[in-house]
């Protein structure tokens, strides 16, 4: 009987305090979206500005819509080491408002919530290296393959509690290798393949709105507070 009580008053509860201070990380983590749109946007030729604007901003659709479906699941479902499966997270069906993260005192919602923005900033950080060179049909295309084959299977591998780099003792700072070591790979092999813009070195391409790329700059910075909780 006594051991029963320990664990039970041992047992994580939901806290107001976690559980907003995540909500609002996660919306200082959702508004480095549009600022890094507004800062790619502002880097480019005017002719390129709303396909740059909308290469980011399309991420925040297509990514939420397959991290409710599947990708929540795939990520942080308990799994092989290399993928992860939780049939009850397809598309939230099973998972209670008060359902509490494993060992936390945030609800999977909220833990869910802020795993999201990653995964759409994440896509939204290549399309930088893509400027002049892509349409924005076969970017959507990318963005849904790419998050499905790549993002959700790294997550899984750094942050999943049985994912191998997991079990390795791999520790992702900030996104250090799910995000930015991503991101950074696929931009250079994306742009290995497609070559460079047509004029490059030849005709000019300074940025057309030094405004924007700052106004940019200050969102990601804000956000950054939020990124790195």
């Amino acid at each position: 009987m006594a051991p029963a009580i320990m664990l039970a008053a041992d047992a994580p509860k939901l806290s107001s305090a976690n559980t907003g201070f995540m909500l609002i990380c996660s919306a200082l983590v959702m508004l480095m979206t549009p600022g890094l749109a507004f800062f790619y946007g502002g880097m480019v030729r005017v002719k390129s500005t709303l396909n740059m604007l909308m290469m980011s901003f399309i991420s925040l659709g297509i990514v939420t819509v397959l991290w409710v479906l599947y990708g929540f699941s795939l990520a942080f479902g308990t799994g092989n080491g290399l993928l992860g499966w939780n049939a009850d997270w397809i598309g939230l069906s099973n998972i209670g408002l008060t359902e509490l993260w494993d060992g936390y005192t945030i609800p999977v919602y909220v833990f869910m919530v802020f795993q999201l923005m990653f995964a759409i900033i994440t896509p939204a950080l290549i399309s930088g290296a893509l400027a002049d060179r892509v349409k924005f049909s076969a970017w959507a295309l990318f963005v849904a393959l790419w998050v499905t084959i790549v993002y959700v299977p790294v997550a899984h591998w750094v942050w999943g509690a049985d994912g191998w780099a997991y079990k390795l003792g791999v520790i992702d700072f900030a996104g250090g290798t799910a995000v930015h070591i991503n991101a950074g790979a696929a931009a250079l092999g994306v742009i290995l393949v497609i070559g460079r813009r047509v004029g490059f070195k030849r005709d000019p391409m300074r940025p057309h709105s030094l405004p924007l790329v700052m106004l940019g700059a200050g969102l990601l910075w804000f956000g950054w507070f939020g990124f790195n909780a």
